[in-house]
């Protein structure tokens, strides 16, 4: 065959491949929706249920096939909390708590059931930053004597559906755009907006979603809620519907938005670097479990459905009743064998824990199993070290994908006589788990009950317990994720969609993303406030800070050690910043070492500065551009700033010039009241100490922000 002739075949056999590709090619236009079997679809906003209250049903083929697709998208990685950090630690009841549930854990105040908790990222892969806005995940596995207990948590409480059927809808939509996999774990995009606009149902999560609550200044300092409504069930087999919180003792905080766009290149694993260095420091993290309750004959007595998954159970209407502690005290041994491979399920209850119908709840109960036999390679991922129980495990389920159980004997089947019928199903004098006898009764409907329809009141009521700092920070969030979107049409959606939460607000939003204001202003009817929601009323501590100290040669040791004793008797650390890493010498001769320069750290990994005094050592940092910044950015980010002696003439030569540092008693005040702490007489360093420790526990000092002409650019 001659050169051409083969050139010749080879373009006829390279055309009739792309001939075949073509049939495989999808172009989605005005086509109706069908299943993958080419079945036509007639509704995909609920799932089948009975009646429009009553759990989902396992008939609904279009529900499983959706859910089923979405589970198996992403092979290893996790379709959603994919970058996650994972940490042991053990939990304690405070006293029994019989009268609500006969959960065995949950009885002892002695006994300490191992936990394993995994803190997560929602929406980036895993190789995106740990401080982009998102939701966290907070998933605790609970190591029982009656089998494992799994409360897969997030860190905000309501979610953005009320049906587990539009899980895969919410994540496509906020998942890297498919046609060019941008941008990576960020809602501040075109199809995120279209499919929020077009969701009315989402409005509460997103008003959390662009709060602070979503920048969080580490997993330590962040509250876990298990979102879905649950039951406790106890030994005389009442039942109460209950909701899960944890409440972290350092209390709630967050970062800032500049901050944490900074640390995402700067430090892109700071939460897990946080966690690991805290732990490792013997800076254990606790929290506290608490529990809403409602009896069940009160589930129809409130303004809300105590079942959408879109909604919160108000604290000051029902109090959280705080039951137990857990500490986490031990970080891994290995990331991919422990954190990488635990298998999280809401369905992993032990008795005295069962479900509501919940819609979002009876779908997930379906989906994270699924997830799992796709990710882990089968059904014996319970095999596998972290998760396996610390309960023993007899049944009849054998073979399958990686079995490491050798099981003896030819019995693997019940009812048997060959084995007397053993393992033999245990009674509920047993401890046998056994369901809650709800009565369900009801026509099958792909439909919501109307009590679902309310989708606006609730974001009001988180939009009126914000502080004005807070409502500033979700203004300028709508400004960033809404004015990246592209397409003016769903600017203008998102400012009509919220005109139905606040007018202002839209107002607000319009101002900063190029729509046009909502001709009529919504004047809300709701007028109430959820204090617990709002972090300015959350635990104001120091322990665990991190404080930044800028240096020299030529520093005062005196005043540095004295300073630093007493940070570390207030349970706050401390680290030495310097052009250059080495040894520094005071002018009393001693030498300390530089932690960190200005290369390898910044102002947005600490929580605090200080800069003690010196005359070579602060005239030296007058003269660097590094140190400058970093006492700006620091001011910027309303964190607590401290000088002693010849530092305060430092802060005098930053941007915070603007703003006496000595004189009349009015401007000390100011300047203390801002978080600015400073003394130029060394004898009053007691003073100074603990006014420095008190700032610092503040966790920042929004006073700033209404002083913008003292802020550096």
């Amino acid at each position: 065959m001659d050169k051409n002739q083969q050139q010749k075949e080879n373009f006829i056999h390279e055309n009739s491949k792309n001939k075949d590709l073509e049939s495989y090619r999808a172009d989605h236009g005005e086509e109706l929706l069908t299943t993958n079997q080419g079945v036509r679809v007639s509704h995909t906003d609920d799932s089948l249920k009975a009646g429009n209250r009553g759990p989902t049903l396992m008939e609904d083929f279009h529900f499983r096939e959706k859910l089923t697709h979405f589970d198996h998208e992403r092979i290893p990685e996790r379709v959603v909390h994919a970058r996650g950090f994972g940490v042991h630690g053990y939990f304690q009841v405070y006293e029994p708590i019989t009268e609500y549930t006969k959960a065995k854990f949950l009885q002892d105040p002695s006994v300490k059931t191992p936990v394993f908790v995994r803190f997560s990222t929602v929406v980036g892969s895993r190789g995106s930053a740990d401080t982009v806005r998102d939701v966290r995940g907070f998933a605790t596995k609970f190591y029982t004597e009656e089998g494992n207990y799994d409360l897969v948590a997030n860190n905000i409480p309501v979610f953005f559906i009320q049906d587990a059927i539009k899980f895969p809808d919410v994540v496509h939509a906020i998942k890297p755009e498919p046609h060019n996999e941008i941008p990576q774990a960020s809602a501040a995009h075109d199809t995120f907006w279209d499919f929020v606009v077009n969701t009315p149902e989402t409005a509460h999560m997103i008003m959390w979603l662009l709060s602070d609550r979503a920048i969080p200044r580490s997993f330590r300092m962040m509250e876990g809620f298990g979102v879905n409504t649950f039951r406790f069930v106890n030994q005389q087999g009442k039942a109460r519907f209950v909701k899960f919180h944890w409440k972290p003792l350092l209390g709630v905080h967050s970062l800032v938005w500049d901050e944490a766009q900074k640390l995402a290149g700067k430090d892109p694993d700071y939460h897990r670097r946080d966690l690991w260095e805290a732990i490792n420091m013997g800076e254990y993290p606790e929290y506290e479990l608490g529990v809403q309750m409602i009896e069940e004959e009160e589930e129809f007595n409130f303004n809300f459905d105590i079942l959408d998954p879109t909604k919160i159970w108000p604290e000051e209407i029902v109090p959280v009743k705080r039951i137990g502690k857990m500490t986490l005290d031990g970080n891994v041994d290995n990331f991919f064998a422990e954190t990488e491979q635990v298998a999280f399920h809401p369905g992993h209850v032990v008795p005295g824990i069962d479900f509501s119908n919940d819609p979002l709840l009876q779908g997930r109960l379906f989906s994270y199993l699924d997830t799992q036999l796709i990710r882990l390679g089968g059904p014996n991922f319970h095999e596998i070290a972290i998760n396996r129980p610390i309960a023993p495990i007899h049944n009849n389920q054998r073979d399958g994908y990686h079995r490491m159980t050798i099981d003896c004997g030819s019995v693997s089947y019940s009812p048997n006589s060959l084995q007397a019928n053993a393992p033999m199903p245990a009674s509920e004098a047993e401890n046998g788990y056994v369901h809650y006898q709800e009565k369900v009764e009801g026509q099958k409907v792909r439909q919501r009950n109307e009590s679902f329809n309310d989708h606006f009141s609730q974001a009001t009521l988180f939009w009126n317990s914000m502080s004005s700092t807070e409502k500033q920070h979700i203004v300028e969030a709508f400004h960033f994720e809404v004015g990246s979107v592209m397409d003016k049409e769903i600017k203008q959606r998102v400012v009509d969609m919220f005109n139905n939460v606040d007018g202002q607000l839209a107002v607000q939003i319009a101002a900063g993303i190029g729509a046009m204001p909502p001709k009529a202003p919504m004047i809300p009817t709701v007028t109430n406030q959820s204090p617990a929601v709002s972090q300015e009323n959350t635990i104001k501590d120091a322990r665990s800070r991190k404080v930044a100290i800028l240096l020299e040669n030529g520093f005062n040791h005196t005043e540095i050690s004295q300073v630093m004793e007493s940070l570390a008797g207030a349970g706050v650390q401390t680290e030495i910043i310097s052009k250059n890493l080495g040894m520094l010498t005071s002018v009393e001769g001693q030498q300390l070492e530089v932690g960190k320069n200005y290369v390898t750290t910044g102002s947005i990994k600490y929580d605090g500065l200080y800069i003690p005094g010196g005359q070579q050592s602060v005239s030296t940092l007058t003269m660097q551009g590094e140190a400058l910044h970093f006492i700006n950015e620091t001011f910027k980010h309303a964190k607590t700033i401290g000088a002693t002696s010849e530092g305060v003439d430092l802060l005098m030569a930053s941007a915070i010039q603007g703003v006496a540092m000595a004189g009349a008693d009015t401007q000390d005040q100011l300047m203390s009241e801002m978080g600015v702490v400073t003394i130029r007489n060394a004898s009053d360093i007691n003073t100074f100490t603990q006014e420095f420790i008190n700032a610092i526990a503040q966790h920042r000092h929004w006073i700033r922000q209404n002083k913008k002409q003292m802020i550096p650019a």
